[in-house]
């Protein structure tokens, strides 16, 4: 679909379901004990209720965090054996190294060969600003 086309439905299916939502949440609270974590989990909801319509307003807005959770996934899976790196040097680079990886995926290149013309054209570069 096209971004009007998403925008179209969410505002047509989705506001009014988390309208609805809100709601529920507005009547049922004062009926649920506040040390409960049933009360909590619809407190959280309810606080965050303003940035869990923002999907709505702009139909290239992904509805789930998804991607952004793939793309972290192997930092994640990663971080034990990252513990014992030597220096702060190192960890850094690291990080620089997955930021890179995670930017060309993100923008449909191949990693590989990504990496590989950033390096290539490092070289060339005689200041930071250059780079």
């Amino acid at each position: 679909m096209t971004a009007i086309e998403r925008y179209e439905i969410r505002q047509k299916k989705s506001v009014p379901t988390l309208n609805r939502l809100r709601k529920w949440l507005d009547e049922n609270m004062p009926k649920v004990d506040k040390k409960s974590l049933t009360y909590s989990a619809m407190l959280y909801t309810n606080n965050q209720s303003q940035y869990l319509v923002e999907f709505c307003n702009d139909g290239n807005a992904h509805a789930s965090n998804i991607l952004a959770e793939n793309a972290i996934r192997p930092l994640a899976c990663g971080r034990k054996a990252w513990l014992f790196a030597d220096t702060p040097a190192g960890a850094r680079a690291t990080a620089t190294y997955f930021s890179l990886v995670e930017s060309a995926k993100l923008n449909n290149l191949d990693p590989n060969k990504y990496i590989r013309y950033v390096i290539e054209k490092l070289a060339y570069a005689g200041s930071v600003e250059d780079i």
